[in-house]
C-alpha cells in the first residue's frame, strides 16, 4: 500500500529545470507553475477501500497490531496529501502528516543560521558518472559480505532531482554535481542509511520496517545526516541548509510565494542562490510541504538521544521513529524481531567511532566539520 501511494514522487515537479530557467529569466521575481506526474483523484477511493480492508485488527499480538493500526492511519493521511495536491487544503494535510513548524524549532533554525559560519562551498568537480561508480563500489562491498543485498545504482533522466533512494535503489540525477569531498558522505547518507535500513527491514518478520513504520522520517533523516558526519565531512553549509529548510517550510505554511521564500533565504539567511532555489521549491511542493523541517528536528532529537547514552547500532533495524524503540526492543526480547542483519562499514572504522563519541557531546550549533579528511 505504501508503494502504491508513492506520495513523494507524486509531489515532486517533473519540470524543475524549466522552473529554474523561468525564475532566473524573470530576474528571480516569478516562478513558473510546477507540473507533476499523475495524482490520485480517481484512485483515492479505491486505495482507501483496499487499505481499510486489510485485516490489521485480526493481528493477535497487540503490540504489533498497534504498530500496524498506526501505519494504516498514516497511509490514509498520505492518500489525502496527494489528493489535496495544489488545492486549498494541502497545507493542512501536510501538517496533519508531518506536523507543523513549532516556534521553538523555527527559533533554533534561526539561531543556527546566525551562529554557523558562512563558508565558500567546495567546487562542484564531480558529476553523475563518478558518483555512480563510487556507489557501485560501495554496493559491491555490501554484496561481498551479504550476497543478497539489493541496491541498484540508477541514473535518473529527470533533471534537478539530485540524489535519492527509492525502493532500495540509489538514484542519481544525470545533471547532478557535487564536490569530490562530499561523495562518500552522501553515499553513506543514501546507501549506508536508507538502503541499509530497507534491507534490514525486509529481513525482519515484520516487513513494514522496510517501508517504514509511522512517522519514521525524522529518525531516518537524522541518522542519514549523522552518517555524513561520521563519514568525515558534514560542512557548515550543509547544517545551514537544514536550518534554511525549516525557515522555508514555515514560510510555505504562511502561504508565502516561492520567490519571496527564495529572497528571504538569500538576503536574510545568506544561503547561496542554487541552494535557496532548491529549498524554496521543495517547500512549495504541492502547495506547501512541511516535511523538510523534519531534517533538523530529527537531527536534534537524535543527538539528544545519543547524549543520553542511546545505542546507535539498533537504529539500523529498519525504518521507524524513536518513539517505537522501546516497543521494538520488546519484540526483540519476545523473539519476534531480531537485531539488524547488516551495518554500514564505517562502523568498523575507528576514526568514525571517534566522531560518534564526539557527536554524543557536541551541541547542534557545532555539528559540522571545517574540512574533509585528507
Amino acid at each position: 500500500m505504501d508503494e502504491k501511494v508513492d506520495w513523494l514522487t507524486r509531489l515532486t515537479p517533473v519540470n524543475i529545470t524549466e522552473i529554474w530557467e523561468g525564475f532566473r529569466d524573470s530576474n528571480y521575481r516569478s516562478m513558473p507553475d510546477s507540473r507533476f506526474s499523475e495524482g490520485l483523484e480517481n484512485d483515492a477511493p479505491v486505495l482507501r477501500s483496499e487499505l481499510f480492508d486489510l485485516p490489521v485488527r485480526e493481528i493477535e499480538n497487540h503490540l504489533l497490531q498497534a504498530l500496524m493500526l498506526e501505519k494504516q492511519r498514516e497511509i490514509d493521511q498520505q492518500i489525502e496529501l496527494v489528493r489535496m495536491r495544489g488545492k486549498a487544503g494541502f497545507i493542512l494535510a501536510s501538517i496533519d502528516l508531518f506536523g507543523h513548524v513549532s516556534e521553538q524549532l523555527l527559533q533554533d533554525a534561526r539561531d543556527l543560521l546566525e551562529a554557523v559560519p558562512v563558508v565558500a562551498p567546495d567546487p562542484d568537480d564531480v558529476g553523475a558518472a563518478e558518483i555512480c561508480e563510487a556507489a557501485r563500489i560501495e554496493v559491491a562491498k555490501y554484496r561481498k559480505r551479504h550476497p543478497d543485498f539489493q541496491c541498484e545504482v540508477v541514473v535518473d533522466p529527470t533533471p534537478g532531482t539530485s540524489l535519492y533512494v527509492s525502493q532500495g535503489d540509489f538514484h542519481v540525477a544525470h545533471d547532478f554535481r557535487t564536490s569530490r569531498s562530499r561523495v562518500d558522505p552522501l553515499i553513506q547518507h543514501e546507501i549506508g542509511t536508507h538502503a541499509v535500513t530497507r534491507h534490514n527491514g525486509l529481513r525482519q518478520p515484520l516487513h513494514t520496517l522496510a517501508g517504514g513504520l509511522a512517522d519514521y522520517d525524522e529518525l531516518q533523516e537524522g541518522v542519514a545526516v549523522l552518517a555524513e558526519y561520521l563519514a568525515g565531512y558534514l560542512p557548515a553549509q550543509r547544517l545551514r541548509t537544514l536550518a534554511a529548510r525549516v525557515v522555508a517550510a514555515h514560510m510555505a505554511v504562511e502561504e508565502r510565494a516561492g520567490p519571496e521564500i527564495y529572497a528571504c533565504l538569500v538576503d536574510e539567511c545568506r544561503i547561496d542562490s542554487k541552494t535557496a532555489f532548491n529549498t524554496a521549491l521543495r517547500a512549495k511542493r504541492g502547495g506547501g510541504l512541511t516535511k523538510d523541517a523534519l531534517y533538523l528536528k530529527g537531527l536534534a532529537e537524535l543527538l539528544a538521544y545519543l547524549r543520553g547514552g542511546g545505542a546507535f547500532e539498533i537504529l539500523f533495524l529498519g525504518k521507524f521513529a524513536l518513539k517505537h524503540l522501546h516497543s521494538l526492543e520488546t519484540l526483540i526480547d519476545d523473539g519476534i524481531l531480531h537485531q539488524p542483519e547488516i551495518l554500514p562499514p564505517y562502523l568498523d572504522d575507528p576514526s568514525a567511532m571517534g566522531r560518534l563519541a564526539k557527536a554524543r557531546q557536541v551541541p547542534l550549533s557545532q555539528f559540522y566539520q571545517e574540512r574533509a579528511p585528507s
